[in-house]
């Protein structure tokens, strides 16, 4: 993985200052909706705290920043230990799936494990994620696996850092970044930010009005509104 010695000196709040378009409630009802599952709308509900393993040593504070950075760009928080399990977010770095393998409670941390590694590997996923949830259906931990290969390997370790933060903020759909990065670069300076578009939303999704998690899709339209008052 490239490195990177420092985070990103840009707050991702700087991307509401590009002229990225508006999203609109049909664009965000999408990036919250699974083929199979429909729209669900899930964020934090507690605040996070994130182990990574895995990753060169000398990465871990670009990494650690970014990931600061974006949750504080949403107005959420971070703390030093979760009461329930420690850390809520882990983030692992493999070389290949089959790592997983062979770590210790790795099949009880992570659900059919044994059927789950073949699949990754026979359709070359380089990352895969989950969440856990609490009883109103927000998030309460997530789990982040990254094979560091191809595009990935070649990522600094700050935009790497900050591209992971943004997918474990919410519970996205499965094909949310497929064809568009939510990073952006700032032309002016090169540094790396969000998406305007992105960064109003993960504001928008963290305001405390708005419910932790929703099934329902007339959320987007109330996503939209607040989204839409940010980037204004």
């Amino acid at each position: 993985m490239a490195q990177a010695p420092d985070a990103p000196k840009d707050s991702p709040k700087d991307a509401l200052k590009t002229g990225t378009p508006q999203p609109d409630a049909a664009q965000i009802e999408g990036l919250f909706t699974d083929a199979d599952a429909g729209f669900r709308f899930a964020r934090w509900g507690r605040p996070i705290v994130p182990v990574i393993f895995g990753a060169a040593e000398d990465s871990l504070p670009a990494l650690k920043g970014a990931i600061e950075a974006v949750v504080l760009a949403a107005g959420h928080h971070m703390a030093e230990a979760d009461p329930d399990i420690g850390a809520n977010l882990m983030i692992f770095f493999l070389r290949d799936w089959d790592e997983l393998s062979g770590v210790q409670n790795m099949d009880q941390l992570v659900p059919d494990l044994a059927g789950l590694l073949p699949r990754l590997a026979s359709s070359g996923a380089d990352q895969y994620r989950f969440f856990r949830f609490d009883q109103t259906g927000a998030i309460k931990a997530g789990f982040v696996f990254l094979r560091m290969t191809g595009p990935l390997a070649e990522m600094p370790a700050a935009d790497l850092g900050m591209e992971q933060a943004v997918k474990s903020m919410l519970l996205w759909s499965p094909q949310a970044f497929a064809e568009r990065s939510p990073l952006a670069r700032i032309d002016t300076t090169g540094a790396t930010v969000l998406r305007a578009d992105i960064a109003a939303l993960l504001m928008a999704a963290y305001d405390p009005i708005l419910p932790a998690a929703s099934g329902d899709a007339v959320l987007s339209l109330r996503l939209a509104a607040r989204a839409g008052q940010l980037m204004a």
